[in-house]
């Protein structure tokens, strides 16, 4: 039977929960696997597993309940080894990595934070700053909606303008957030957002990271801003060194949502 594998903790984090299971239906029951100052939640890895939401919640919910009693660097879903021994191996191998990663994110949480542009707010702003384009739409509505060159050099001017104001406003929100967090992930540049970036945050500031947000919701508010969190820091496990052979147990989560 192969091994999934939730996530590492030190080897003194609080025991789960009596009883808790993981992945799988039924649910996979969780236990522990130490390694000198290092131990691993980990359950039997079921057949066929896939991110379905149910497997993600279940996965999601056993990193909430470690976290609560403790810093742990989350696994990506689906991270499994033959057996408990490949994992033991790897807590071995990497000891020093994983201990210098606990301590470094001891205390702290991460939130995402995602923004997009409200479509008629941002219309608005971008024809209220530009004179030039405002002035080509009121040519094109005298003129009974412009020629066709006209209005495809309006959509043009229109599309380019706003998407300058996405990089002034996504670099406007991460500077608003940046100096409470203490450190910063930012997410791939085609998931459609104009900003997508993950805070590395202590839990003693995580109430004036909330107040930072709504702050900037009110300061722009032709933007969307939506914020996941607090999750186990997925964002800032870095990798450790190439897994032993016929292990995938060694791969941290670098933005599991």
């Amino acid at each position: 039977m192969s091994t999934y594998v939730y996530g590492i903790t030190a080897a003194s984090h609080p025991s789960l929960p009596e009883g808790m299971g993981g992945v799988g239906d039924p649910a996979r029951p969780l236990r522990v696997l130490t390694q000198g100052d290092l131990s691993a939640v980990v359950s039997d890895a079921p057949e066929g597993l896939r991110p379905k939401r149910r497997e993600l919640l279940a996965h999601q919910n056993v990193l909430s309940e470690i976290g609560a009693g403790g810093c742990v660097l989350p696994m990506r879903f689906g991270s499994v080894a033959p057996d408990d021994d490949a994992v033991t191996s790897v807590l071995a191998e990497r000891a020093d990595h994983y201990l210098e990663r606990l301590r470094a994110l001891d205390g702290r949480v991460e939130y995402n934070v995602k923004a997009n542009h409200v479509e008629e707010a941002v219309l608005h702003h971008v024809m209220a700053l530009n004179p030039e384009i405002r002035a080509l739409a009121e040519s094109n509505r005298q003129s009974g909606g412009g020629s066709y060159d006209d209005k495809i050099r309006l959509g043009e001017m229109v599309a380019e303008a706003v998407k300058a104001r996405e990089a002034e406003d996504g670099a406007a929100l991460e500077n608003a957030l940046r100096g409470i967090a203490d450190a910063e992930s930012v997410g791939p540049e085609s998931t459609g957002w104009l900003a997508n970036v993950s805070y590395l945050v202590k839990r003693a500031s995580a109430e004036e990271f909330l107040a930072a947000v709504e702050q900037a919701r009110t300061d722009m508010p032709h933007l969307e801003i939506r914020l996941n969190g607090p999750l186990p820091p997925y964002s800032f496990v870095e990798p450790g060194p190439a897994e032993p052979a016929g292990t995938t147990a060694a791969g941290a989560d670098t933005g599991a949502e």
